[in-house]
């Protein structure tokens, strides 16, 4: 079985084949069909086909009173779904052959289960079959279409894992040219910032921006959207944390790609004193997600084989194989207060936002004694992307979780926060924060999945004031129903999700709102191929 869906994603039609896996292969790779679109017509479908079964037991078997339409079908069929008997009713053997569980192994290997729905009437009409075998060639042909579904989807997680967790040779090429640049020209090693723009470091009279990561090419685009759309750059202060291995490229960049009059801090993890002092908590954090990871013995091809879980829970496995969740990057902004201690205030941002707006005014607003400063998610035109809560992200199902929170209470986002670190000096926020993620340890993951969210939820639990959504939209790394103008209209977009912008999966709709911040011109760029799309 084949689905073809037209580039709208207005028509599916289905049509016979035996390249039924090396067609899912093709359209997941394409850019141009949606996962959840195929996941989706494919679930249709197969709910479809129950239906015009149903109906069609019904006009074959029931032969005296045939119906033609779904009123008639209901007529039928109402009495026996409330209790009650009605003159003319499907035969109970096709109810109790349904029922019968087929093993795992029954349809392995088996040639005569009809491919597709005209194949199966065919043979109906040419069989002259009795209701127990109409039932049971029913039933195989339902459970197998069943498995299919199953496989396309966990094929459509295994091709996302890869295709974000994987390091495209363009980024790593830049990190390597950056790197080489930075052993041979002087002027890639300048101190960033100079001697003279160090006091401003600590001075809470400008505006504090932090961003964390290892994506040389993600933090040049926040950067430089951030300055570009700023009404005073003079008085911005970013803060780039990244790791040992990145601090090289990560210095060559910006020092051979100044934001004047804005001033540029680059710092490595190693170089923060209070990391290499007695008890980190979050370099335990990453000490135990490397743990959780080592679990998952076999990588992704051993989860995946897996024939009892459930697409979901394969899923959630393939997700704590990603890097990102062993990654200090992942964890560092729940120790903001001891990382900048001379800084009141500071706004965080992902390295997978780009800024479109002046975004001085979030120091304008009052806090009224709240930590973090944080766009809800439970309310929205995108009924999608804004409709979580903590039921979203926790499992109620666990006591440790229901008795001590609200499954219906809003959920809030990272991406673009502010942050009154003034305030949370002030609070035990950190220590809950590590107290939730060692809960969830020694409970087999059973609190909730794996990410810093969930804990973040937890920790600032009671500390959240509600910023407007225009300051953070979400959603466009995991969902194409935004609208470009929609987009383009939102102070901060956050490509949340695995289809990141410079990677090959990413929306093309989207993606020139973070490729305008690209210039593809730059010789390190060009050399490594780069490109807009």
């Amino acid at each position: 079985m084949q689905l073809h869906i037209s580039p709208s994603l207005r028509h599916v039609t289905v049509f016979p084949s035996k390249g039924f896996k090396e067609f899912i292969k093709v359209k997941v790779a394409s850019r141009r069909v949606s996962y959840r679109m195929l996941f989706y017509s494919l679930l249709f479908f197969t709910f479809l086909l129950r239906f015009v079964f149903v109906l069609a037991s019904v006009d074959g078997i029931d032969g005296e009173n045939k119906c033609s339409t779904i009123g008639c079908l209901g007529k039928k069929l109402g009495p026996r779904i409330l209790g009650r008997r009605s003159e003319s009713t499907v035969p109970e053997v096709i109810y109790q052959t349904l029922d019968e569980p087929l093993g795992k192994h029954d349809l392995q290997g088996r040639s005569d289960i009809p491919q597709t729905l005209e194949e199966f009437m065919t043979e109906m009409k040419k069989g002259g079959y009795d209701a127990k075998t109409f039932a049971v060639k029913l039933r195989e042909m339902v459970t197998l279409m069943e498995q299919r579904t199953r496989m396309a989807k966990i094929q459509e997680y295994l091709y996302r894992h890869v295709a974000s967790s994987s390091i495209p040779k363009q980024l790593h090429c830049l990190s390597l040219s950056l790197a080489n640049e930075h052993s041979n020209n002087a002027a890639a090693r300048l101190q960033l910032p100079s001697a003279e723009l160090v006091p401003a470091l600590v001075d809470n009279s400008y505006f504090h921006f932090v961003l964390a990561s290892d994506n040389v090419l993600a933090a040049s685009v926040v950067a430089k959207s951030l300055v570009r759309n700023c009404l005073r750059p003079q008085k911005v202060v970013l803060h780039i944390i990244t790791d040992r291995k990145t601090y090289y490229p990560m210095q060559a960049w910006f020092s051979l790609h100044s934001l004047s009059p804005a001033i540029i801090e680059v710092k490595a993890l190693h170089h923060f004193d209070w990391l290499s002092k007695g008890r980190v908590p979050v370099l335990e954090a990453m000490e135990k997600d490397q743990k959780v990871r080592s679990q998952f013995r076999g990588g992704s091809s051993a989860i995946v084989a897996n024939t009892t879980e459930k697409p979901n829970v394969i899923a959630a496995k393939l997700q704590a194989l990603s890097p990102k969740y062993n990654s200090v990057m992942n964890h560092i902004r729940i120790h903001l207060p001891e990382l900048f201690p001379s800084l009141n205030k500071v706004v965080f941002l992902d390295d997978d936002i780009v800024v479109q707006t002046d975004l001085s005014p979030l120091w304008d607003i009052e806090m009224n004694g709240k930590v973090n400063g944080a766009v809800e998610t439970c309310a929205g035109e995108d009924k999608f992307v804004m409709s979580k809560r903590l039921k979203s992200y926790l499992n109620f199902s666990h006591p440790l979780i229901s008795k001590n929170f609200n499954p219906n209470e809003c959920a809030w986002a990272y991406g673009m926060n502010i942050f009154d670190l003034e305030a949370w000096r002030k609070t035990n926020i950190s220590n809950v924060y590590h107290y939730w993620v060692d809960q969830n340890i020694k409970s087999d993951l059973s609190l909730w999945q794996l990410g810093t969210l969930p804990p973040g939820l937890i920790a600032f639990h009671g500390h959240v004031h509600v910023i407007d959504p225009f300051w953070h939209m979400l959603g466009l790394g995991y969902q194409e129903n935004t609208s470009f103008a929609d987009a383009e209209s939102a102070g901060v977009i956050h490509f949340n999700g695995r289809a990141k912008p410079w990677l090959e999966i990413a929306f093309p709709q989207l993606r020139p709102l973070w490729t305008k911040y690209v210039d593809f011109s730059d010789k390190f760029i060009k050399s490594c191929h780069i490109r807009a799309s």
